[in-house]
C-alpha cells in the first residue's frame, strides 16, 4: 500500500457538533443504499432491496479472463476458473448480512463516513461452494495462521492507496459455513453484489465478506493490511489501537406502521390496535426475545417470535399495541441473543462508528 498526500482522502474525523452532512457523505449515501424497512415485511429480501455499500468502484470483472487464486502458506496452489468453482459442492445458506456502520449517522458526535441510519442490512439465499474443503486440497502448512482475501476493487482510503483486503483467524476461515458464493436469490451474482465471486462468512459484519473475489492467501502471521489495522476497530481515541469489529450485535427492527410524512419519515396511524411486526437478528446465535417499548424505552414488553430460523438468519416478531391515546409516540424495539446479549437502549459511542447496536427509534402520530 502506497501512502498519499492527506488531502485526496483526509484522516478519519469527527463532526463538530452542529456540523450538518457534508456533500462527501451524500455521494457516499448516493452511490450505497439501505434496505427500505418496510422491506422487513419480506423472509428474503429482493436483490434490487438489499443493502449494498462499495467502498471503491464496482470493478469490471472479464468472467471469461476471471480466475481464483488460492496460494501462500500451502503444499499446492490453485488457479480455479468460475466453472472450476461451480463443478464443486453446491451449498445455499440463508444468511443476513450488515454493514459494520450501520447506526453511525445517529451517534453524537457523528464519526464523518457513510451516513448509515438503520438499514445497512438484508437477508439474502447465498449460493455457492464451502471455502474449507479447497484449503485442504491446497494442503496447508502446520505454520498457517491467518487467511487473506483480496478483491478486485482498488481506491484511497484516509490517504492509502489500497486493493480491499480483509483477513479471517484461519479457525473461522474454516468454518464449514464459509462459502465462495457465485448465486444470490436463485440466480447470478449481480455485479454490485461481488459478481462473479464473493466470500461469505456468516454472522460477521458485512467488512469481512470480500467481494469480486480474486485472491486467497494463507498467512503464518496475522494479517496486518490497512482493513483489519487500522479501519473498523472499536477505539475511542484515534492514536491508541482498538479492538477489531468481528461478528453481528443483537439488533431488532420494526417495520414502521402507518404511512410516512414524505421529509421526516414520521408515522402516521389511526387510534386502534395495530399488529407490529419486524426482525431481530445476531452474529452470535439465534435471536431469543425480542422487547417493544411505545414509551421511548421506558417500559418494555415481550414481543411474539418467529419460528426459530437457520442459525445466521434473522427472525421474525410481533406485538400487538393498542393506540388509544393521541399524539406523539417513540416506538423502539430490542432484542437478545442466544449468549445472554441485549441490545443498548443508548449506543456506547466510538471514533469510526462501527458495531453500533443501539435500539431503533420510530416516531409515530396517533391520530
Amino acid at each position: 500500500m502506497e501512502a498519499l498526500d492527506t488531502s485526496v482522502s483526509p484522516p478519519a474525523r469527527v463532526a463538530e457538533m452542529d456540523e450538518g452532512i457534508s456533500i462527501d457523505e451524500l455521494r457516499l449515501a448516493a452511490r450505497n443504499h439501505g434496505m427500505p424497512l418496510e422491506a422487513l415485511r419480506y423472509d428474503v429480501t429482493p436483490v434490487g432491496l438489499h443493502y449494498v455499500l462499495t467502498h471503491y468502484d464496482i470493478p469490471y470483472v472479464d468472467v471469461e479472463t476471471w480466475h481464483l487464486e488460492i496460494g501462500g502458506e500451502v503444499e499446492r496452489p490453485l488457479t480455479l476458473g468460475l466453472d472450476d468453482v461451480r463443478s464443486r459442492e453446491r451449498v445455499t445458506r440463508r444468511v443476513t448480512l450488515e454493514c459494520a456502520g450501520n447506526g453511525r449517522a445517529t451517534l453524537t458526535p457523528r464519526p464523518v463516513s457513510q451516513p448509515w441510519v438503520d438499514e445497512a442490512v438484508g437477508t439474502a439465499e447465498w449460493t455457492g461452494t464451502p471455502l474449507a474443503p479447497l484449503l485442504r486440497e491446497a494442503g496447508l502448512h502446520p505454520s498457517a495462521v491467518d487467511v487473506a482475501f483480496t478483491g478486485a476493487d482498488h481506491g484511497v482510503e484516509r490517504g492509502v492507496e489500497q486493493t480491499y483486503q480483509r483477513g479471517l483467524p484461519l479457525a473461522e476461515a474454516m468454518r464449514d459455513d464459509v462459502l465462495l458464493v457465485y448465486g444470490m436469490n436463485g440466480q447470478p451474482l449481480p455485479p454490485q453484489h461481488g459478481a462473479p465471486l464473493r466470500l461469505l462468512v456468516p454472522g460477521w459484519y458485512g467488512m469481512a465478506q470480500v467481494k469480486w473475489l480474486a485472491d486467497v492467501r494463507v498467512l503464518d502471521a496475522p494479517f496486518d493490511g490497512y482493513q483489519n489495522s487500522t479501519a473498523y476497530r472499536l477505539k475511542q481515541d484515534p492514536d491508541e489501537p482498538g479492538e477489531p469489529v468481528t461478528r453481528i450485535r443483537p439488533k431488532a427492527l420494526l417495520q414502521p406502521p402507518g404511512f410516512p410524512d414524505f421529509q421526516t419519515r414520521t408515522r402516521i396511524v389511526e387510534r386502534g390496535t395495530h399488529l407490529l411486526t419486524g426482525r431481530a437478528w445476531s452474529g452470535w446465535g439465534q435471536a431469543t426475545r425480542v422487547d417493544v417499548s411505545v414509551d421511548g424505552g421506558r417500559t418494555w414488553h415481550e414481543a411474539r417470535l418467529g419460528p426459530p430460523p437457520d442459525q445466521f438468519e434473522w427472525r421474525s416478531w410481533q406485538w400487538s399495541w393498542d393506540a388509544h391515546m393521541q399524539g406523539q409516540v417513540d416506538l423502539c424495539v430490542r432484542a437478545s441473543d442466544a449468549e445472554g446479549n441485549v441490545q443498548p437502549v443508548e449506543q456506547m459511542w466510538n471514533r469510526q462508528g462501527v458495531a453500533n447496536n443501539h435500539v431503533q427509534r420510530v416516531t409515530v402520530v396517533v391520530r
